[in-house]
Order: structure tokens, then sequence, then C-alpha cells
């Protein structure tokens, strides 16, 4: 399980960005609240200075607009950040589907390697 636990600490970690994107794709919500969200749907904690960082990034990339409300500054996606997250979907679907060896395209024979 060493292996999948680093898989996954990875794609949790250096792909924030992606969680953060599904969550703003329901609702329009605040840094901490996206912070918890992720820990309560995804099982993960990130750094509050991390989560911050990336929303700091997906705001200059115009993935996300902020808007300040009631002394919070909410945050909404995009037309672009939709976009950006069904490419990133799209793509991790295809990785599932290329590792699913009921779905592949080339059929092994019982005898060869």
């Amino acid at each position: 399980m060493q292996f999948v636990e680093r898989l996954r600490n990875k794609v949790q970690k250096e792909n924030l960005w992606f969680f953060i994107l599904l969550l703003l794709s329901e609702n329009s919500r605040y840094g901490y609240e996206l912070r918890s969200l992720i820990n309560h749907k995804f099982g993960f904690w990130s750094g509050n200075v991390t989560a911050y960082r990336v929303l700091y990034d997906l705001e200059k990339a115009k993935l996300v607009r902020a808007e300040s409300q009631d002394r919070r500054r909410y945050y909404k996606i995009t037309e672009s950040g939709r976009k950006e997250l069904e490419a990133a979907r799209a793509f991790l679907q295809s990785l599932i589907v290329q590792s699913d060896p009921s779905k592949s395209s080339v059929k092994r024979n019982a005898g060869t390697a």
C-alpha cells in the first residue's frame, strides 16, 4: 500500500486546484469553507496558506473570480474554469478507462506475458 498512498498524496496535494474547482462548480465559497469541504468530501487537509495560494493562482488565471461579501472573500468558478475542470475530468476518465483491462482494445493471450 506504500505506493498507493504515495499516489493518493500526489494526486491530492499537487492537484488541489482540481478539488477547489470541483467544489466551486457547485456553489460560490470562501477560502476556509473550501478547506473544510475538501477535508469532508475528499478526506485530506490542505494547508491554509496552500489553499489561498491556489485560489490566488486560479484567480490570476481567470479560472475563478472573487467577490467581497459580509467581510469574506467568496470565490466563484468562471466559464474558463468550467472548461478547465471538464478537460481535467476527461483526462482522468481516460486514465481510468485505459487502466481497465476489460475496456482495453488490446486483448492478451492467457499464455503470453
